[in-house]
């Protein structure tokens, strides 16, 4: 048996959805456990280019059961239109299950999520405006609707009227919104019901009998660690948990199941929406980095606010998931850089930081503390395996991995499959 995490050890874009899908054709199963289509993983396959946002990575490889995890909330809208596009572009959906314990993000959602953040001003989070957080919220409130309440109409019917009420009076008489009408919203998702009940299962019980028998899964995150709610940079953070603990808690497994945890790195930082991010370049650096790599958001197309490698979040990362490996991603970025800086601490009023501080506005006033290591001019683009990379390159890699504290498993190189290079085989 072989279960592996694979998370993202920075502020998510990682580049998580390649590793997943070089991973995948191993394994029998492939879980997505946390977030929403608030996150986006870019494949590059004989398929095409894609950019999946809930059904997982391993959706290409024939023979492998993808779930959508209870620890996912699904806009069944998005969800959808996705499976619209991969069976257009034929994709075999029939492995494909979705948890029946999974909540919904419902249209009050999507509305709230937008007023709130226009009522924060000046403060606000930078949400991608999906009603991720809104969804998250009914959760743990105990208002959510689930999966499984669409499978009975009039079970849901009930569910929704004592809900939207609700809803309505906040939309209306709180930010002065408009109403949402209860039989679209009610005829809309009963036939989004009758579209998934073919899929919907209890995906846990799928997941523990893997373990007991056996069967190698992929557990698939989202977001990345630097977006944990209790470990990120709140509150400018994700509503669910990105780590390795929520691959558990997102499927329905023990932790004593989980074997290895690969923490997927890029070889530069960036990061998303509002917030802090202590190596963030402002200038010519930052944007030859954003247009070199297309640094845009896969979800929302935002560009993406870069910086040189933080090492302090990413030692950080690897103590909150317990990583037992790295996967490198984006070294091709750098090809061509004279001089590359790391960052391997903060410094705010003469305190040095070994590991990002809980309070936002210190970590607002940090700054990094840098070393310069030499660049490369040679591309990186061509190589397959550790000793064909430049020495400088190696010389990097082996430095992020000191700085990280775990050993480096693989390099991607460029966007393509095979564009990797094999440190230690997963």
């Amino acid at each position: 048996m072989s279960v592996v995490a694979v998370v993202g050890g920075q502020w998510g874009d990682e580049g998580k959805g390649k590793i997943v899908d070089l991973l995948a054709e191993k394994a029998h199963l492939v879980v997505r456990y946390s977030g929403g289509n608030n996150a986006g993983h870019t494949i590059m396959n004989e398929y095409g280019t894609f950019r999946l946002h809930l059904v997982p990575s391993g959706i290409f490889h024939s023979g492998v059961t993808c779930i959508i995890g209870n620890g996912v909330v699904v806009d069944p809208q998005a969800l959808a239109e996705e499976m619209d596009d991969l069976r257009a572009r034929g994709v075999d959906l029939s492995g494909l299950r979705i948890s029946d314990r999974a909540h919904l993000i419902m249209p009050y959602h999507i509305a709230l999520d937008a007023l709130e953040e226009q009522a924060r001003g000046a403060e606000a989070i930078g949400t991608t405006g999906k009603g991720i957080g809104p969804a998250f919220m009914d959760k743990i409130a105990r208002n959510g609707i689930r999966v499984g309440d669409l499978m009975d109409r009039d079970s849901f019917a009930r569910r929704l009227s004592a809900v939207l009420s609700v809803k309505n009076a906040i939309i209306t008489k709180v930010y002065g919104g408009d109403a949402i009408d209860f039989d679209w919203v009610h005829d809309k998702y009963s036939a989004f019901g009758k579209e998934m009940g073919g899929y919907v299962t209890e995906t846990q019980v799928l997941a523990q009998e893997a373990v007991q028998k056996g069967d190698s899964m992929l557990l698939e995150g989202a977001q990345g660690t630097m977006l944990d709610p209790d470990f990120g940079t709140y509150p400018f953070v994700t509503s669910s948990c990105p780590t390795a603990a929520g691959a558990c808690s997102g499927l329905g497994i023990p932790p004593t199941a989980l074997q290895r945890i690969v923490g997927v790195f890029k070889a530069y930082t960036t990061r998303v929406g509002g917030g802090p991010m202590p190596t963030e370049l402002k200038d010519e650096t930052g944007e030859l980095i954003r247009e070199r790599a297309h640094e845009y958001g896969a979800t929302t197309g935002r560009p993406r606010r870069c910086g040189w490698f933080d090492g302090v979040a990413a030692r950080h990362s690897a103590r909150i998931n317990g990583l037992t490996g790295i996967a490198l991603t984006r070294l091709d970025v750098l090809d061509g850089f004279d001089t590359i800086r790391v960052c391997s601490a903060y410094e705010v009023e003469g305190r040095r930081y070994q590991y990002p501080p809980a309070s936002v506005s210190v970590l607002a006033a940090c700054r990094p503390v840098y070393e310069e290591v030499p660049g490369w001019s040679a591309s990186t683009r061509g190589t397959r395996a550790p000793g064909d990379l430049p020495a400088e390159a190696r010389a990097y890699v082996q430095r992020l991995s000191e700085l990280i504290g775990c050993p480096m498993d693989v390099i991607s190189v460029g966007p393509e499959r095979e564009e990797t290079i094999t440190i230690r085989p997963l």
